[in-house]
C-alpha cells in the first residue's frame, strides 16, 4: 500500500468518529456577562450589541458563540475534547456528526491539570477512534489531524508529521483572558487552524496519539496536540471514581524567570511567584485551600514541591502528576530573603462551579 492510499484508508476509518462541537448560550445571559465583547465597532465609536435575530443560532435556538472538535472514543457516546472548547458551565453543547445527527451533550468531567474535557450524548452503536500510545511517538513520523477548521470547514482533514516533542507554551482559555500553562505537548506541521481544537491527531494505524490543542499565530506550520496518555489516563479516573481526580494546590502564581525576578526584585530566578490575579474574588490563595492551611501567603515563592527544583522545564502540575492523594509532601520557599520549608497536603480538586471559596 502506498503512503497515499494509507492517508486515504485512515481518513475513511477516523472520519465517522469525528464530530463538531457548537457552544450556544441565551442572548440576555451574554449581554449580561459580555456586554463589550457584543458591542461592534464602527468608525471611532461603538454600536449597539446587534438584535439577537442577527445572530447565529445553534438548532436549539441559543445564540451561537462558540464551537471546536471532538472524537467518540466509545460507541456508547463517550467523546473527547479540549477542556477550553467547553470551558463555559453555563453554555449549551451541541454535538453534530459527519453523518449530521446533531445531540445535545453533556460535560461528565473536565481534567483540571490538562486542556482535556469529557463529553457524553445519548447514542448507541457509534463508530469511535482507538486509543494509541503517545509515549511510542517518533520525531518525524506521519500524522493527520482531524477537526472543523475555522469553526466552519467540517471534516477538514490535515497531513504532516511530528516535529517536536515535549514542548511548553502558554495558551489563552477562556473570553476573560485567562491563560493556561500547556506541557508536555507535541509539535506538528500539520495545519491545525480555530476550531480544530479537540479534533483527533491520529497516526496511519488510525489510533489517536493527540488532541488537536493550540496553534501559534504569526508562525507557519506550528500546531500543538496533548498527548493521548492523558485521556487514557483520564478516562481511566472517570471509570473508577466517577470524575477526574487531580490535586489542589489552592494557590495563583506567576512563574519566574530573571526577568520577573529582577522586576519583583526577588531573591531566587526559578520558581514560582504566589500572586493573585488583577480580577475581584480572585486571591492569591484560595480560603479554606491546602496552601491555605499549609501557611502560604502572597508575595511567597515556591522553588520545589516534594523536593524537585520547580523551573522552566518542571512545572508544579508536573509534580502533582506523581503525588498521591493524602500524601504530605514539603514545600520550600522564600519569603522575605529567608529560605523556608512548609508541609502541604495533597488535597483533591473541585471544579470552581462547586467551590463556594474561589
Amino acid at each position: 500500500m502506498t503512503h497515499e492510499e494509507q492517508v486515504i484508508a485512515v481518513v475513511k476509518k477516523v472520519m465517522p468518529a469525528v464530530v463538531s462541537i457548537t457552544v450556544g448560550k441565551d442572548y440576555d445571559e451574554l449581554l449580561k456577562e459580555h456586554p463589550q465583547e457584543m458591542m461592534v465597532p464602527h468608525g471611532d465609536h461603538m454600536d449597539l450589541p446587534p438584535p439577537e435575530e442577527a445572530l447565529p443560532h445553534t438548532h436549539t435556538g441559543k445564540v451561537k458563540v462558540g464551537g471546536g472538535s471532538g472524537f467518540i472514543v466509545d460507541a456508547s457516546g463517550l467523546i473527547i475534547t479540549n477542556k477550553h472548547v467547553v470551558h463555559d458551565h453555563e453554555a449549551e453543547y451541541d454535538i453534530t456528526t459527519t453523518s449530521e445527527d446533531t445531540y445535545k451533550a453533556r460535560v461528565l468531567a473536565r481534567d483540571s491539570l490538562n486542556d482535556v474535557a469529557v463529553l457524553k450524548i445519548e447514542a448507541g452503536d457509534l463508530a469511535v477512534v482507538a486509543l494509541g500510545d503517545s509515549d511510542e511517538i517518533q520525531l518525524g513520523q506521519s500524522v493527520l489531524t482531524v477537526g472543523t477548521a475555522l469553526g466552519e470547514f467540517q471534516n477538514t482533514v490535515s497531513a504532516g508529521i511530528v516535529s517536536g516533542l515535549s514542548r511548553f507554551i502558554t495558551a489563552m482559555t477562556d473570553m476573560e483572558g485567562h491563560s493556561e500553562r500547556l506541557r508536555g505537548l507535541i509539535q506538528t506541521d500539520a495545519a491545525i487552524n480555530p476550531g480544530n481544537s479537540g479534533g483527533p491527531m491520529v497516526n496511519l494505524k488510525g489510533e489517536a496519539i493527540g488532541i488537536n490543542s493550540a496553534v501559534v499565530f504569526g508562525a507557519q506550520n506550528i500546531g500543538f496536540a496533548i498527548p493521548i496518555n492523558k485521556v487514557t489516563r483520564d478516562l481511566a479516573e472517570l471509570k473508577k471514581y466517577g470524575r477526574i481526580r487531580r490535586p489542589f494546590l489552592g494557590i495563583r502564581y506567576l512563574p519566574v524567570n530573571p526577568l520577573v525576578a529582577k522586576r519583583f526584585r526577588l531573591a531566587v530566578d526559578h520558581g514560582v511567584l504566589v500572586l493573585r490575579e488583577g480580577i475581584p474574588g480572585r486571591p492569591a490563595i484560595v480560603p479554606n485551600s491546602a496552601a491555605a492551611r499549609a501557611g502560604l501567603k502572597e508575595a511567597d515563592v515556591i522553588v520545589a514541591l516534594n523536593n524537585t527544583l520547580i523551573d522552566d522545564k518542571t512545572t508544579i502540575e508536573d509534580v502533582l502528576e506523581k503525588v498521591s492523594f493524602g500524601e504530605k509532601i514539603p514545600v520550600k520557599i522564600w519569603r522575605k530573603g529567608k529560605e523556608l520549608e512548609l508541609i502541604m497536603p495533597v488535597e483533591e480538586h473541585l471544579d470552581n462551579h462547586k467551590r463556594k471559596d474561589e
